[in-house]
C-alpha cells in the first residue's frame, strides 16, 4: 500500500470511528486529554505500520487496542503524575486486549455526550467540545461553526479539559433527577453536529455524510434511554425530516442542486414518515407548547409533503418561522423567514426584509436570487460577489460562481430568462 493511500485510509478510519474510540478510552483514563492524545499517537502509529503491513481486517478494533497501549506509555513517560498507584491499576486495566461490545460502546458515546454537556460548561464549550471529540472536527472548523477564530477556539478547549479534570466532572449519563436540566444542552449538542455536517463551513463535499449519519444515531440513542420525553424525539424527527432530502442535495458530479429543482423523487420516505410520526408524537405531549426542534421540524414537513417547489404551502411555513423567532430567534431562522415571505408574498417583500438583518455571505446570496426575480440582474451579480467573499464548500462555491456568471450574462441580454 503507498503512503498516500494508507494516509486516506487512517485518515478515514478515525473520522469515521474516532468519536467510539475516543469515548471508550476516556471512560477507562478518565481524561479527555490524555485520551485525546492516545487516540493521536496510535494514529500515527497506524501511518507508519498500514503501509507495510496492510489495512488489518478490523481497523477500529487495532486503533482502540493500539491507543490503549499508547494511553499506558504517556502514563508511564509522565513520572511526575501523583497517586502512582492508581495508574498502575489503570495500566493492568488498559493492557487488556477484549473489545467492549457495541452496546457499550454506544453508552460510552453517551457518556461522552453527557460530559461535554455538563452545566459546569458554558453552552459555546460545550458545542466546540462535542465538535471537537465526537466529530473530530479541527478548531478551525470549529471556529466557523461558532462564528469565532481559531485561536479562540483552541483556548476554550482546552480550558474546557482543564476545567473537567479540576472540577472531577463525572464521566456517565446522569441520574434521572438530573436529567430534565441537562437534555436541552445535549440535544443542542446533536443538533449541532448533524448541522456541522449537513452544512460544512468548508471543504470538497456539499455535505459530510459520516457525520450526519452519526448524529442521527447518537440521537436515536438518547431517543431510546428517553422515549418518554419530547425534547430527544423531536430532535430525532428534524435530523430525520432534514437528512429524507440529502440524495437529491447534490448532481452526479457533486454540483449543488437547489430545493426548486430537486428531484422529490430521490427523497427518502420511509425517513420522512418515520420524521412525521415522530414530531406528531411529540406534539401529543407538548399540549401546545412546542419547543424551537418542533417547529423546525413542522417546517421541515412541510417541505418533504408539497409534491413541488411550486405547491409548497408557503403561507404555513411563513407562519411556522414567526413562531420559531419568537421562541427561539437566530440569524438562519431570519433568513429562512425572509425566502419564505418571498414566496408567499414577492421578491419585494423579501428584499424589504433583509433590510433589518445583519449582512453575512448567506444574506448576500439571498439578496442576490431575490434581485434576480426582479430583473435586476447587474444588482444580483454584484451580491453574488459579496456572497463569494466568505467561506464554504467546493460545491457551494461553484454554485454561486456559476449564478454570478449567469447573472452577468443576463446583464447584457435581458430578454433572456433566468
Amino acid at each position: 500500500m503507498t503512503p498516500h493511500r494508507a494516509h486516506d485510509t487512517v485518515a478515514e478510519t478515525v473520522r469515521i470511528e474516532g468519536a467510539r474510540i475516543l469515548a471508550t478510552l476516556i471512560r477507562t483514563v478518565g481524561d479527555v486529554q490524555l485520551a485525546e492524545d492516545a487516540v493521536q499517537e496510535a494514529s500515527l502509529a497506524a501511518l507508519g505500520a498500514w503501509p507495510v503491513t496492510g489495512v488489518p481486517p478490523q481497523p477500529r478494533a487495532w486503533l482502540t487496542v493500539t491507543a490503549r497501549r499508547k494511553a499506558i506509555d504517556i502514563l508511564r513517560r509522565e513520572r511526575a503524575r501523583p497517586d502512582k498507584e492508581r495508574d498502575g491499576l489503570m495500566m493492568i486495566e488498559l493492557s487488556g486486549s477484549d473489545l467492549p461490545p457495541d452496546e457499550v460502546v454506544d453508552d460510552d458515546l453517551l457518556r461522552l455526550i453527557f460530559t461535554c454537556c455538563h452545566p459546569a460548561l458554558s453552552p459555546p464549550t460545550r458545542i466546540a467540545l462535542a465538535l471537537r471529540t465526537l466529530c473530530g472536527l479541527t478548531p478551525a472548523q470549529i471556529g466557523g461553526v461558532l462564528l469565532t477564530t481559531e485561536a479562540a477556539t483552541a483556548k476554550r478547549l482546552t480550558r474546557a479539559r482543564q476545567k473537567i479534570a479540576a472540577a472531577h466532572i463525572p464521566y456517565r449519563v446522569p441520574a434521572e433527577g438530573e436529567l430534565a436540566g441537562r437534555l436541552p444542552a445535549v440535544c443542542g449538542v446533536i443538533h449541532s453536529l448533524y448541522t456541522a455536517g449537513h452544512a460544512p463551513v468548508d471543504g470538497q463535499a456539499a455535505y459530510d455524510v459520516d457525520a450526519c449519519a452519526e448524529a442521527i444515531r447518537l440521537a436515536e440513542l438518547l431517543h431510546e434511554l428517553l422515549p418518554e420525553q419530547t425534547m430527544p424525539a423531536s430532535v430525532l424527527a428534524l435530523l430525520l425530516l432534514t437528512d429524507a432530502r440529502r440524495p437529491s442535495r447534490v448532481d452526479d458530479q457533486g454540483d449543488v442542486v437547489t430545493l426548486d429543482k430537486q428531484d422529490r423523487s430521490q427523497w427518502d420516505t420511509s425517513a420522512i414518515g418515520r420524521g412525521v410520526d415522530l414530531l406528531n408524537e411529540s406534539l401529543l405531549r407538548t399540549h401546545g407548547q412546542a419547543d424551537a426542534y418542533q417547529i423546525q421540524a413542522a417546517i421541515a414537513a412541510e417541505h418533504a409533503r408539497a409534491p413541488s417547489y411550486d405547491e409548497t404551502d408557503w403561507a404555513e411555513i411563513l407562519r411556522l418561522y414567526d413562531l420559531l423567532i419568537s421562541i427561539a430567534s437566530s440569524d438562519a431562522a431570519a433568513l429562512g423567514r425572509v425566502v419564505a415571505a418571498a414566496e408567499a408574498a414577492d421578491p419585494a417583500t423579501g428584499l424589504a426584509l433583509l433590510e433589518d438583518l445583519p449582512p453575512s455571505p448567506r444574506w448576500h446570496a439571498v439578496r442576490a436570487e431575490l434581485l434576480a426575480r426582479e430583473n435586476r440582474y447587474a444588482e444580483a451579480a454584484q451580491e453574488m460577489t459579496e456572497a463569494l467573499t466568505g467561506a464554504s464548500t467546493q460545491p457551494e462555491e461553484h454554485h454561486r460562481e456559476r449564478r454570478r456568471a449567469r447573472f452577468l450574462y443576463l446583464a447584457d441580454s435581458p430578454d433572456d430568462t433566468a
